[in-house]
């Protein structure tokens, strides 16, 4: 349950990331991120106990995830430009297909460190740890291709997926200053798994009731447009 739920989670973020490739390479952009993001998760699971003590790891992952935020919310005018996928450009000196590859690649490793954390803190017994690594590497693969259908159709999850992100991203800043001293407090798993669960739900019944409402406009305003065209020929 609790890596089903991570996962479905990290395959929301992970279908955004693709979308500003041309259609057909968004499958093909995943599939291979996916084959990195597996390479990286069998071993960022086999070393688990010693990615738990390293502080500064957590760190760095936050802050990536955080410019990928701001680049999100403060690199658009308006929330209908914002929920556009953004083109796609080379990096790295790789053309737009690997960068956007790689981009995936890195933000599920950080993902993976966010879910080790989790899985860590519900049970120290390292054969759980891994069988829920392998069991959410298959839920990622069964889910991404449908969630990267519904984001298609509902813009809206786009913003969502980044709030998570961001969310995400305080958690491992916090979960840093604990580990380091400097701060007694840390973020419950229960809030941690529900928050995102409430984001995604909430963003989900926002994006219908929208989609429905922009159904009923079009089909108002076409039966005003046949109205006034049938009117004078009357």
């Amino acid at each position: 349950m609790l890596e089903g739920l991570l996962s479905a989670d990290n395959a929301m973020v992970l279908a955004v990331l693709v979308l500003g490739l041309p259609k057909p390479q968004h499958r093909k952009a995943l599939r291979y991120g996916m084959a990195g993001a597996f390479a990286f998760r069998t071993i960022a699971i086999l070393l688990a106990a010693y990615l738990i003590k390293v502080a500064w790891v957590k760190l760095v992952g936050a802050g990536y995830l955080l410019y990928l935020v701001y680049q999100h919310f403060l690199g658009s005018e308006n929330a209908e430009t914002r929920r556009l996928p953004r083109k796609a450009h080379p990096a790295l000196g790789l053309n737009a297909f690997w960068a956007t590859v790689v981009k995936v690649e890195l933000t599920d490793m950080v993902f993976a460190i966010d879910s080790i954390l989790v899985g860590v803190a519900m049970s120290p017994n390292r054969w759980v740890i891994i069988t829920g690594g392998i069991l959410g590497i298959v839920m990622m693969r069964t889910v991404i291709g449908q969630l990267l259908s519904l984001i298609e159709r509902y813009p809206q999850l786009v913003d969502a997926a980044f709030v998570i992100i961001a969310w995400v991203g305080f958690r491992l800043i916090v979960e840093y200053l604990h580990v380091a001293g400097y701060l007694a407090w840390e973020i419950p798993n229960w809030l941690a798994l529900g928050l995102i669960v409430v984001i995604f739900l909430v963003a989900f019944v926002y994006a219908r009731r929208s989609e429905r409402r922009r159904s009923t406009d079009e089909a108002d305003h076409e039966a005003v447009k046949e109205l006034l065209q049938g009117g004078p020929s009357a």
